[in-house]
């Protein structure tokens, strides 16, 4: 598609599908769920043409990147250490400007406060800012927020069913 190049490089023990075009200053693009590195094809142009270097990888268990059995393989620490494992892989030393949508949005709000030396600005769409409560389970603030947020669907409950089912899907289990 219009000259994106598309290479798998090794970061945090897993191969990770990488499009990208461009040179100049980096801009990292983080899809969201359930989405691949296709979110970004027209931007990756576009940017490319305003001479950036536009990466936008398929995330830990998406697309053509590894997908780790354990469910333990896909904490905040997991997805972030494989972005900051791919700006490292980049080259350049130097930071990058980093957009976000969704579920890679989040993986972006915990990339800036874990490593906030690596990116120069970021853009988060659809997802704001939210510190952890140390009091409330994460799933628990999102049901508080909005109790059909869609990402309380794909949690499982071993003890009940979720609250009511979805009006479109009926229960969801997986």
């Amino acid at each position: 598609m219009e000259g994106i190049e598309h290479r798998t490089v090794s970061v945090n023990g897993i191969n990770m599908h990488v499009a990208e075009k461009g040179e100049g200053p980096i801009v990292l693009f983080l899809h969201g769920f359930p989405e691949l590195w296709y979110t970004w094809r027209h931007q990756i142009v576009a940017f490319a043409a305003l001479g950036y270097r536009a990466v936008a990888p398929d995330l830990r268990g998406y697309g053509d990147t590894d997908a780790p059995a354990e469910v333990s393989s896909y904490s905040c620490l997991h997805v972030v250490g494989d972005i900051v494992a791919l700006i490292e892989s980049l080259g350049g030393g130097d930071q990058v400007s980093l957009v976000a949508h969704d579920w890679g949005a989040m993986i972006g709000w915990y990339l800036c406060l874990f490593r906030p030396d690596l990116v120069k600005a970021y853009v988060s769409l659809t997802v704001p800012f939210r510190p952890r409560h140390p009091m409330v389970k994460p799933v628990e603030g999102m049901r508080a927020f909005l109790e059909d947020y869609y990402m309380c669907r794909f949690q499982v409950s071993l003890l009940a069913p979720p609250p009511h089912p979805h009006p479109t899907m009926g229960w969801i289990f997986f």
